[in-house]
């Protein structure tokens, strides 16, 4: 299963580098990882999407509370979260298929920020299943460059699970 990580640390030179020597020393692969810093002087965030089951996780976390510059460790898989991730996508779009592409860059709520005689750049947020949606409708036009930044992801404020509203409204909810 994969999981969100948010991980608050002082932000320090090496901080990054001690974070995923110690994934890289357990044989644990970080799949995305995100790193900015946050609302408060001198502490960074980094969102991490790691793969394992609870018993994996759980050490993980316990090990990186004990590295020294790291403040917090939430696991966001379980608990209301926004996820979003940002793509940049450069597509062939000759003059045949263009008009085609932008009915798509509009369905998707993308922005055009390049335009080339044989290609068109696409900028497009939401969620990693949004960006990957859009990649697959993208292949047939041919697909040039993808550029992914990583999940960024913060806890829901207002405890909403968007994603049990999701399931509820599309008639595959199943109440526990």
């Amino acid at each position: 299963m994969k999981h969100t990580l948010s991980v608050l640390v002082e932000d320090e030179s090496g901080a990054l580098s001690r974070i995923a020597g110690l994934f890289a020393r357990r044989g644990y692969n970080i799949e995305s990882l995100a790193v900015g810093p946050t609302e408060q002087a001198g502490v960074s965030r980094l969102t991490m999407v790691v793969a394992g089951d609870a018993p994996v996780l759980e050490q993980m976390t316990k090990q990186l509370l004990k590295l020294v510059n790291v403040l917090e460790v939430i696991d966001l898989s379980h608990i209301p979260a926004v996820e979003r991730e940002l793509m940049l996508l450069k597509v062939k779009a000759d003059s045949h298929s263009r008009g085609a592409v932008f009915d798509l860059v509009q369905v998707f709520r993308a922005k055009v920020v390049d335009v080339a005689d044989e290609a068109l750049t696409l900028e497009v947020v939401g969620d990693p299943g949004k960006l990957v949606a859009l990649e697959q409708l993208m292949q047939p036009f041919g697909i040039l460059e993808i550029a992914r930044t990583g999940k960024v992801a913060l806890q829901r404020a207002s405890g909403v699970n968007s994603e049990s509203l999701k399931l509820r409204n599309s008639g595959s909810y199943l109440p526990t």
